[in-house]
């Protein structure tokens, strides 16, 4: 097998890994967490849940709702942030930048 084909291989593995949704990178340990919107510093979220944001470390304020981060399951909502914030398992109409 050439090198040409080989890359050609692998780029076709990684085009077809992208398409089925299996991009989204989990944190080892992802089924002891739990995504946390809300929380993230401007440009520290893992992942977005609306216009925005398109994955990690595009939010672009402060504890934008719509952008979430991982965190251990039990202490998102239980998470106080400045300004009488608190973190949310679902996507907020807050801070939306």
């Amino acid at each position: 097998m050439s090198k040409s084909t080989i890359s050609a291989a692998i780029l076709a593995g990684a085009v077809a890994t992208a398409l089925t949704g299996a991009a989204e990178i989990k944190p080892a340990g992802a089924a002891d967490n739990e995504k946390c919107y809300g929380i993230s510093l401007k440009g520290k979220n893992d992942c977005a849940a609306g216009k925005g944001t398109s994955c990690a470390g595009t939010s672009t304020i402060d504890y934008q709702g719509n952008a979430w981060t991982y965190v251990p399951k039990g202490t998102c909502e239980k998470m106080e942030l400045p300004g009488g914030r608190k973190g949310s398992l679902k996507a907020l109409d807050r801070d939306n930048g």
